[in-house]
């Protein structure tokens, strides 16, 4: 994706994408700064005035070019790249018949080639973003214009407007939300597309807006005026006020829809625009497109600089070397080559340097631009071809979106990873529980040996159970049977999960019932005791409906004493039928054994060690407990819990006291535990990734208690850990001094200031680099740090010291951040550690890390798409990492760096045997070998066989790259390519050209035909000097190769046969009489190659030149082989590993839990109490919740009541119901 750039109404601006409308990139151009806005006024249904302020409208564009710009730009472009513009240079100089001994089209036919592949691929990729802006601008949408609906297109939705959206659609631009079909004007809202998260989220309209409901001339007549916070990226807050009829009414995050949400459950809702396009906080959050570049590029471009100077050095010798020899034997020739009467020895000298600038060019063929841009493709295909990272369950296979990183994958340092959707489905199961001492939810063998459930695993059969969902999944038998046989604690334990939560029920028509739980947790729970045959049916603000082992019964509700997270706790208190008054409670393990009678103790003790099972297991748990509370107690309490809720002061603390005071002298029921679905496979790509000594970072939005259990489900933090340090201050000095606290225990003599390296990089040196070395540590250490506090710890003063702890540790947590914090974490270590970072996510909240770090991975699929259009790479399931990595970016790394390494040599060594050359020609810029080879050498006869190397090559195949994931580290350091591997380069490169060129010359001099004809002359020795240079890059090449494929034997052989043929024609007598002028070599061939001592030359020559590499390769992996060697060499002696059979987890006991496993915000209690979410309004049908039957909202939440018939509320005499603990 590129900049989100938009014109607005003709003006110009600032073309940065971060407040205020955002103008085209000719913005700047203007030479007029617009203000940036700093406050948003507007007015509902008045289009004049809000026009005045010129505010973005609803389009957005997304493409960088149009018809007319395309050509002029694209070029721009292009020749920005120092080699390209290199290139027309050398092409205008061909074009100076005084200097040029080569024919101008060698270079331009390359360079055309070149500009039109890039600028195909680049128009190509225009016309897809043009193809999804006009998709996007041209959805419909009903808009409220002169007091009617129209049906209008998005991108003519202006700010001001109301519109009207309907259940499933997407929600237009970010809007105030007015009203809505649903009770106390609620709208139920998916945001997978902003962060990932497919459970459902409330948003609730103003009371005031709410009740115009429907009514178009009410809402017509609407002439609110809203003041908000200008454009910005903020997904998490929105402050606003809203004028009307003389009131101020604050406006919040709750009270707005944002573009990029999905409206569901709610069959209609009227919005107010107040962002449109790109001013909307999902286009906000898409950032401003960096161009990245590999390390290699980079290094490429300096080396490429380096070269010039070099190749102006060669020529500078040589000119010298002409005037030199102009003034010394020049005058010699002067009989039969008379000179021009104005020439003098100074033009020759200033000529000579220009025609040697041509003729060396080779030194950076064109051609080593056009292979790069090949093999980068190719290893694109490779990722996009490969079965083994294809999700079937969405049909999604891995797509390479971009092709110009591929060896960037091969040198990941560090990883930044966010949560939901990443590592987790955002799936909840109830996986296990423990009720009265007794474990349930695990399968054990006849031996006492615990067995791995699997999807093959038998299911529990709750078909007596009319109301159950069929999607539920237990396996453990015995639970069931525990509850129908009568057991009271067990049906205690499931009469709590059915009555004490904030799930609201609703009946889109008969029989089919939907829970809206504000966390996926809750609804687990609820779903969990449905199942088990205690159905949460429906509810009133003072009664609970339940359907009791297929009985109804109706509960009074008193009280609901709500979550918050300083409670970590929630109850109820509700009236049997029987009138027996019990207090519910469900919440942290901690809290409420502080709150258990002292008769609990023992329970207490087997309850913790089945807590600290499932803690090790990774699975999120909360503690059950009731207690039977007394009729004239209960009624003073009501009493003065009336007194407290309506009190002025301090009614907070008073209600807190109340609270406190019922919830004692609990009874223990039991745990549940609660799996938060990791990924498939999670857990094992992090640890093979640890291996190859890849730093994760877990950048997640989410609070630290579930942030903290995902990290132990994914073997990120474990038990063995030395220390988990835990920041949470809140003042800048408290942050760190924290820091420096965890520094000093993991490395006690490490430097109280970090040592900053200073340094230069870049094209001529004027980047300025600062680098903090890596400081080693005695054991594993985990960090876990707070938003709040990592935005003190981000700053200024503090993000060294920030970096130097967290890099000391081995996994990182940042909880609680924002998309703008996770991008500066990234630019952090970016910045300070010069290591290559990759980051991963799949909502928009993931889009500005993902372009602010090297390499950014989209996870497609089920949930949003927003991180995929913004990543570099994409696939379905985090698993899929390891394989791009491991098996992909580093094979793409080796062979990037093996093509370099050899074409940098091949035309090296060609291009020396010319400067070697030029001290037996006089300097005169004549070539050593023949034109048509000049030009073919590139092109034709080395082309295919390097190309064969670079996308086949492979040192070890994909299954040891996982069985070592130690072979990933050179890359990281940069082993293969870097400014010392092309210094050895040039230096084989030199010794080479001399055996290439003083070998044939001393077996050529004075040498005679066996039948005592000369063949001592220029164009035998042309052909020696070229055939021997074939040969040898070649069998240089063979070295090379670790993988040997048909393709490559074909390419190998191939060329060599091409020389050959196309040296036997050229050099005939036929070519020669058609193209005089063209192929002046008649005969050579023939002449030279039936002699003996040609193929003794070829053959000594090629010796020299290879026995060397052999002897000092042999000699390097004796002495000092690398991690590549060692493993190259053990997999000769043993078979292939084998795929590693799956073993059932081992059990880890942990005595660390979630704190609290809900994430549903405080003050549902008090709404689900609320006579207002009674209001009735007309019932009419309605579609499913979802069109689609494959999303995971439909598979998982919330959960769907098969239809049964509404039975008479029943109270059954006493010797009927079951035992009960109350």
């Amino acid at each position: 994706m590129v900049d989100v750039q938009h014109l607005t109404g003709g003006r110009c601006g600032d073309a940065e994408l971060k407040m205020g409308s955002v103008t085209s990139h000719f913005g700047p151009l203007c030479g007029k700064e617009e203000k940036r806005e700093e406050e948003r006024l507007f007015r509902a249904n008045d289009r004049p005035f809000n026009l005045s302020y010129r505010y973005a409208d609803n389009a957005i564009k997304t493409a960088k070019y149009n018809l007319f710009t395309f050509l002029p730009l694209n070029l721009f472009e292009q020749f920005r790249r120092l080699a390209n513009a290199y290139f027309l240079f050398l092409m205008v100089l061909q074009l100076i018949p005084q200097i040029s001994s080569l024919s101008w089209f060698t270079t331009a036919v390359p360079l055309i080639l070149v500009l039109t592949m890039t600028a195909v691929k680049d128009a190509s990729d225009d016309i897809n973003r043009h193809r999804s802006d006009k998709q996007v601008n041209n959805r419909l949408v009903d808009v409220l214009i002169d007091g009617e609906l129209r049906n209008e297109k998005w991108m003519n939705v202006q700010v001001g407007d109301i519109i009207r959206l309907e259940n499933n659609q997407f929600v237009t631009a970010d809007l105030m939300l007015l009203s809505s079909s649903e009770p106390l004007n609620l709208v139920y809202v998916e945001t997978a597309e902003l962060d990932g998260e497919t459970n459902l989220k409330v948003k609730q309209a103003l009371t005031v807006t709410g009740e115009m409901g429907d009514g178009i001339d009410a809402l017509a007549g609407f002439k609110g005026e809203v003041r908000c916070e200008p454009p910005n990226n903020r997904l998490d807050k929105f402050k606003g006020t809203l004028s009307l009829d003389g009131q101020t009414y604050s406006l919040d995050n709750d009270k707005v829809l944002l573009r990029g949400c999905t409206l569901r459950n709610t069959e209609w809702c009227f919005g107010l625009v107040i962002f449109g396009g790109p001013d909307t906080k999902l286009m906000q959050n898409s950032g401003k497109t960096i161009f990245k570049r590999t390390s290699i590029d980079l290094l490429m471009n300096v080396l490429v600089l380096c070269i010039f100077g070099f190749l102006a050095l060669m020529c500078t010798v040589l000119a010298i070397g002409n005037a030199i020899w102009e003034v010394r034997e020049g005058s010699v020739f002067t009989v039969f080559l008379p000179r021009d009467q104005e020439a003098s020895a100074a033009l020759s000298s200033f000529l000579s340097f220009w025609s040697y600038v041509i003729i060396l060019n080779t030194m950076v063929p064109i051609s080593l631009y056009v292979s790069v841009e090949i093999i980068r493709l190719g290893n694109s295909f490779y990722i996009d071809w490969d079965r083994k990272m294809y999700y079937p369950k969405s049909d999604t296979p891995a797509q390479a979106r971009t092709t110009t990183l591929n060896e960037e994958l091969g040198q990941i340092k560090y990883i930044f990873s966010d949560k939901t959707g990443t590592l987790t489905q955002n799936i909840m199961t109830f996986n296990k529980c423990s009720i009265n001492g007794k474990a349930y939810g695990e399968l054990f063998d006849f031996s006492g040996q615990r067995v791995e459930i699997t999807e093959k695993t038998d299911r529990v059969d709750f078909s007596w159970n009319r109301l159950a969902d069929p999607k539920f999944s237990f396996h453990d038998h015995s639970l069931v049977e525990t509850v129908r046989d009568g057991n009271p604690e067990a049906r205690a334990f499931f009469r709590l999960l059915a009555l004490c939560h904030t799930v609201m029920p609703e009946e889109k028509k008969e029989g089919e019932l939907y829970y809206q739980a504000q966390s996926p947790d809750e609804g687990a729970l609820v779903t969990a005791a449905r199942n088990f045959g205690f159905v949460f049916r429906s509810r009133t603000p003072e009664t609970i409906i339940a359907m009791e082992l297929g009985r109804q019964v109706v509960y009074e509700l008193l009280a609901v004493l709500d979550f918050n997270n300083v409670r970590k706790r929630m109850s109820v208190i509700v009236r049997s039928p029987e009138g027996k008054l019990t207090l519910f409670c469900k919440g942290a393990d901690t809290i409420i054994y502080e709150r258990l009678h002292p008769s609990c103790n023992k329970l207490m003790e087997v309850t913790t060690r089945h807590l600290n099972e499932y803690a090790g297991d990774g699975l999120r748990t909360l503690v059950l407990a009731y207690k039977d509370l007394d009729e004239s107690y209960m009624d003073e309490w009501k009493l003065r819990h009336h007194e407290a809720s309506t009190a002025m002061d301090d009614r907070e603390e008073r209600l807190d006291q109340l609270y406190e005071e019922i919830e004692k002298d609990l009874m223990l029921l039991g745990a549940t535990a609660v799996e938060d679905k990791l990924q498939d496979g999670v857990p094992q790509t992090i640890e093979q990734l640890a291996k190859a000594d890849i730093k994760i970072w877990v950048l997640t939005g989410d609070k630290q208690e579930t942030a903290e259990n995902i990290g132990y489900s994914c073997n990120m933090l474990r038990e063995e850990m030395k220390e988990i340090f835990v920041v949470s201050a809140n003042t800048p000095e408290a942050v760190g001094e924290e820091l420096r606290n965890a520094r000093r225990k993991m490395c006690p003599d490490a430097a109280e200031e970090p040592s900053v390296i200073k340094g230069r990089a870049g094209l001529f040196w004027l980047q300025k680099t600062e680098r903090v070395e890596d400081e080693k540590t005695e054991g594993e250490y985990g960090l876990v740090i707070n938003g709040h506090s990592l935005a003190f710890a981000l700053e200024k003063s503090l993000h060294l010291e920030l970096l130097r702890t967290a890099c000391m540790c081995r996994t990182v947590i940042c909880c609680r951040v924002t998309p703008l914090q996770k991008a500066q974490v990234v630019q952090l270590v970016k910045k300070y550690k010069q290591a290559i970072t990759l980051a991963i996510g799949d909502g928009a909240n993931d889009v500005s890390m993902i372009k602010a770090a090297h390499i950014g991975v989209g996870i497609s699929g089920q949930e949003g798409m927003q991180a995929v259009l913004s990543s570099d790479y994409s696939f379905a399931q985090f698993r899929y990492l390891q394989r791009l990595l491991l098996v992909h970016g580093r094979w793409s790394y080796l062979r990037m760096c093996k093509f370099l390494q050899y074409f940098f040599y091949k035309n090296f060594t060609f291009t020396f045997v010319h400067f070697w050359y030029a001290f037996f020609c006089g300097f005169s810029a004549q070539t050593v070998y023949d034109e048509w080879f000049i030009t073919l050498y590139n092109l034709v006869y080395t082309a295919l066989p390097v190309l064969g190397m670079s996308l086949f090559d492979q040192d070890v195949n994909d299954r040891w790259s996982f069985q070592y994931p130690q072979l990933y580290s050179p890359g990281q350091l940069n082993l293969y390519f870097s400014k010392k591997a092309f210094v050895h380069c040039m230096m084989h490169s030199c010794y080479s050209s001399l055996i290439l060129f003083f070998i044939p010359w001393a077996a050529m001099h004075d040498t005679v035909r066996d039948d005592g004809k000369d063949v001592a002359d220029y164009q035998s020795f042309a052909l020696l000097a070229q055939t021997c240079l074939l040969i040898v890059m070649n069998i240089q090449l063979c070295l090379d190769t670790h993988y040997w494929t048909a393709v490559n034997q074909f390419f190998v052989w191939g060329s060599l046969a091409a020389y050959f043929a196309v040296t036997l024609t050229m050099y005939s007598n036929g070519m020669f009489l058609i193209f005089t002028t063209s192929f002046p070599f008649i005969g050579t061939a023939r002449n030279s190659l039936n002699q003996p001592n040609v193929w003794l030359t070829i053959f000594l020559t090629s010796l020299l030149c290879i026995l060397p590499v052999v002897a000092f390769r042999f000699i390097v992996i004796q002495l000092q082989p690398t991690v590549n060697d060692k493993v190259r060499h053990k997999l000769r002696k043993e078979a292939l590993p084998a795929p590693e059979p799956r073993l059932p987890p081992a059990r880890r006991i942990s005595t660390r839990r979630s704190g609290y496993a809900f994430s549903h915000a405080q003050g549902y209690g008090e709404l689900v109490t609320s006579r207002r979410f009674l209001l009735k309004r007309p019932l009419r049908s309605r579609p499913a919740l979802f069109a689609q039957t494959d999303s995971p909202l439909a598979q998982n939440q919330p959960q769907l009541y098969r239809t049964i018939a509404e039975e008479p509320e029943e109270r059954p005499p006493q010797s009927e119901r079951e035992p009960r603990m109350f």
